[in-house]
């Protein structure tokens, strides 16, 4: 059975980053990585944030001393993933092709990124002639 990751909001991927880059870290760790920011969050803020992760299933914690070590139950990619599957059915109707098409056509691309997306499609195209063989 698969686990389902639970959508968080955009104040917690900020926290996620913070996370995912230095786990296991303390509450006062990320209130140091936002105090750089120039709109820095208030230690309240934050707690809150932890608090709602955990809740939700998506950090898990250890005490070592006084201090609460976080970590993430998930990998960056697979929340990621499950965000970008979320975004398609719930704007798209799970439908792939309109938003490919919707954010291709809005966007500029260098010669090195649209090279890039050739090579995706060369990859694709290659992935579904090998299964027509098999």
């Amino acid at each position: 059975m698969k686990t389902k990751i639970p959508r968080i909001s955009e104040a917690e991927w900020e926290v996620m980053r913070i996370i995912w880059q230095k786990y296991p870290v303390s509450s006062a760790q990320i209130v140091e990585a936002f105090s750089s920011e120039a709109d820095p969050w208030s230690v309240s803020t934050i707690k809150t944030l932890l608090t709602r992760l955990g809740k939700k299933g998506v950090l898990k914690h250890t005490v070592k001393g006084r201090a609460r070590l976080y970590s993430p139950r998930f990998t960056e990619p697979q929340c990621v993933a499950a965000a970008s599957e979320s975004f398609l059915i719930r704007v798209f109707r799970g439908a792939l092709q309109p938003m490919l098409a919707h954010f291709i056509e809005r966007k500029t691309f260098t010669p090195r990124e649209l090279k890039e997306l050739e090579e995706i499609l060369t990859r694709q195209k290659q992935k579904q002639s090998g299964k027509r063989a098999s």
